[in-house]
């Protein structure tokens, strides 16, 4: 019985010398392993997809993953239909809208906006930010300001047709409940990692409709929204901001990949964590993004519902992600 062993045994691993996959399968062997193209790009929702067509056609023209995450979440803060992302997202209670973002690289370079006002591109401030200052996050007026100096377009203040119906109904009643999820749309938040394996990451949200005028979520906030690391990989996250921040979501699923997790095990754990701090679990979602060093990835989220864009250079497609419920 023991030569048979060894004889399987064998057969196997030479089988493997002409298929590094099951080399790597085997070696790894029980995880559960989703390995993914470099280079890779993963975004949250249904307008991950043209997020992410735009992120890869920035890639092909300039080779750099931090340009392909900017531009991909521009896409999204400029898609009129979309009510959570952007100038055009819902307001908050006193109906006005204010934008969140945050940007980040492998080598631990970040920036972010919060709480900003007229400004199209909070993803672009954010760069900025990461870029042009020696802070990491600006906020309100200050950040509005820092855009004026920068040449940024400020806008009319003023809402866009389908929030303001939206805003107008809620009115009625101004019962101030957190909504999330809305049409399959919440803060679009997205990962890359490029052909060498150099990762970046942003995030970039209206925040919770008709939110306390000044509420700032997990979208801009280092280690909440976004987190990046190199030497590891990366984790966005979206849903009910509170309950992220409550577990630094992001940097949770970093440091549990660091730990030895997959991608997959980490954001389920980090669920798990999440779930474990909120008591009115039945009505908050929340789903959680991440790529390791290595192109593996994973994802999960709160509820059933919640789905993702995978991109490479060769495909675009839609993933329905795993949930704890």
């Amino acid at each position: 019985m023991s030569e048979r062993r060894k004889f399987i045994k064998k057969s196997i691993l030479g089988s493997a010398i002409f298929l590094p996959s099951v080399a790597n399968a085997f070696k790894n062997s029980p995880k559960e392993i989703l390995i993914g193209e470099k280079p890779l790009i993963l975004s949250t929702w249904n307008h991950g997809l043209p997020a992410n067509a735009a992120a890869i056609s920035k890639y092909k023209e300039t080779g750099s993953i931090l340009d392909a995450m900017e531009t991909g979440v521009m896409d999204t803060e400029l898609d009129l239909s979309n009510l959570s992302v952007g100038l055009q997202g819902l307001p908050d209670r006193e109906g006005i809208t204010t934008l969140d973002a945050s940007i980040m690289t492998g080598d631990g370079s970040c920036g972010s906006v919060a709480f900003v006002r007229q400004v199209k591109h909070p993803i672009s401030l954010a760069r900025v930010v990461m870029e042009k200052t020696p802070h990491v996050m600006i906020v309100g007026e200050g950040a509005r300001q820092l855009a004026i100096a920068e040449g940024f377009p400020i806008e009319k203040e003023e809402l866009s047709p389908n929030a303001k119906a939206a805003y107008e109904k809620w009115k009625i009643n101004s019962k101030y409940k957190p909504i999330i999820n809305i049409e399959n749309h919440d803060t679009i938040g997205m990962i890359g990692i490029d052909s060498n394996g150099n990762l970046a990451g942003s995030c970039t949200t209206s925040g919770l409709a008709y939110k306390m005028h000044g509420r700032v979520g997990d979208s801009p906030i280092i280690g909440a929204g976004l987190y990046v690391d190199n030497e590891v990989g990366a984790a966005t996250a979206t849903g009910l901001g509170e309950s992220i921040i409550k577990i630094c979501g992001s940097f949770l699923i970093v440091e549990l990949m660091r730990q030895g997790r997959t991608p997959q095990e980490a954001c389920e754990e980090a669920v798990k964590r999440l779930i474990s701090k909120n008591d009115n679990i039945n009505d908050l979602q929340a789903g959680f993004l991440a790529i390791n060093k290595d192109g593996e990835f994973g994802a999960y989220a709160v509820h059933p519902g919640f789905n993702f864009a995978k991109g490479t250079l060769s495909s675009n497609i839609m993933i329905d992600s795993k949930s704890h419920f």
